[in-house]
């Protein structure tokens, strides 16, 4: 008897503007709780210079690591192939490419400066909000 060939990891792709910040916390976060079980990426539309220092540090209090992390643009062959494309913030926007294979959603993430809270308060909400969701995410993926 022979064994059947296992299935391809869940795979997904979380973008943001700049992918210094937000993006690259939703994937050091996913990272964290599912290890290998899930190959996750990150990209930004626009993507910045560096890393935010306050979304590494603020994620690193979790265990999470993203001070590794480089910004980069989307890739339309891994956008055409991943499983779930998450777009995190009102500030990107994802347009689907031919032959897609997952799905594009948004997360409309929690933004506390609309509130007056700023700094390390401000992104450790921010990274609440966001690790809650990624739980979520992971959940559905890897359950299926």
């Amino acid at each position: 008897m022979t064994a059947s060939p296992s299935p391809a990891r869940p795979s997904v792709l979380f973008v943001c503007k700049k992918n210094g910040g937000k993006s690259q916390m939703a994937a050091a976060l996913a990272r964290l709780h599912a290890g290998d079980a899930v190959e996750v990426h990150s990209a930004g539309t626009h993507p910045g210079e560096a890393i935010n220092a306050l979304s590494a540090d603020t994620v690193a209090e979790l265990g999470a690591d993203m001070s590794a992390g480089t910004p980069k643009p989307v890739d339309p062959e891994l956008l055409a192939r991943v499983d779930r494309v998450v777009v995190l913030g009102t500030e990107a926007n994802v347009d689907p490419v031919d032959g897609m294979a997952g799905t594009i959603e948004t997360w409309v993430t929690d933004e506390p400066s609309e509130r007056g809270i700023e700094g390390a308060e401000r992104m450790r909400l921010v990274r609440d909000d966001i690790d809650a969701r990624v739980r979520t995410l992971l959940t559905e993926l890897i359950d299926g």
